[in-house]
């Protein structure tokens, strides 16, 4: 019953093409998933990886698609969905012994940051 009458805002934010590995993306992604959005800066700010600044870059445009686009309250807002998946992979060649040649994978990924409002129980 009291789903029906509650509506969920999900506001949701994507970095496309970013040039970094899924699995090193996933190590911070995965950090600041559940967390609320001020939680989630701080983690971020503080975080070594380089990615990181990519990530804080989608969640930052998420937090202002939720305010300019829905009327919602940043410091209300938890990140509900945090997921990297793989975007297309670059090939490149690095020449080897003897005229043979090696394969480089260049890999992008695609950042997604999904914010809610938290629930008031």
């Amino acid at each position: 019953m009291a789903s029906s009458t509650e509506t969920t805002t999900r506001v949701s934010a994507t970095a496309k093409y970013v040039r970094v590995a899924p699995r090193k993306a996933r190590l911070v992604v995965d950090q600041i998933r559940n967390k609320s959005v001020e939680k989630a800066m701080e983690l971020l700010r503080f975080n070594e990886r380089a990615v990181s600044e990519d990530v804080e870059k989608v969640l930052r445009s998420a937090v202002a698609n939720a305010v300019n686009n829905n009327g919602l309250r940043a410091d209300d807002l938890v990140i509900v969905e945090a997921y990297v998946d793989e975007g297309p992979t670059l090939k490149r060649i690095r020449p080897r012994a003897k005229g043979s040649a090696s394969r480089i994978n260049k890999r992008t990924s695609h950042i997604t940051v999904t914010v809610a409002p938290r629930k008031e129980a």
